[in-house]
């Protein structure tokens, strides 16, 4: 059995969910809508169409989606630790970088190749998916 620090899951989740407000809010929110062709008008009747239908399902199936990530991880950190012979940060980083660059940007290029989504969009997107496993590679690093 693998041994898994469920708070670390949670608290590399709850960093990742942190994240995403402000990636997708203050720091690149205005990048990001207009890479998908969102105006502010666009957004305001978005959000009041989403509170109609119950913006909170939303939020529990990525707030779940993200616990699956950090929980994903937190194996792959474990199995990385003992083949890298590293731990700590490093190991934390290593595993984050590793996973975004052989799970993430694969799937994602397809966003820009098939849904003609420009880089700009893919750019922000695959960021925050960067930055995102390696805080949380490096909050179940140090975690322990």
């Amino acid at each position: 059995m693998v041994p898994i620090n469920y708070l670390a899951v949670l608290g590399a989740a709850v960093v990742a969910i942190g994240l995403g407000f402000l990636w997708f809010g203050p720091l690149f929110g205005k990048q990001w809508m207009e890479s998908i062709g969102i105006t502010p008008d666009k957004m305001e009747a978005m959000k009041a169409a989403a509170k109609e239908k119950g913006m909170g399902k939303n939020y529990a199936i990525m707030t779940l989606s993200t616990l699956v990530m950090s929980y994903v991880l937190a194996h792959a950190l474990i199995f990385a630790s003992t083949y890298l012979n590293t731990t700590g940060t490093t190991a934390g980083l290593q595993t984050g970088f590793w996973n975004w660059l052989g799970f993430v940007v694969p799937v994602t290029l397809g966003s820009v190749l098939w849904d003609g989504k420009s880089w700009k969009y893919w750019f922000i997107t695959a960021g925050y998916y960067l930055a995102a496993l390696l805080l949380m590679g490096v909050v179940l690093a140090l975690w322990v």
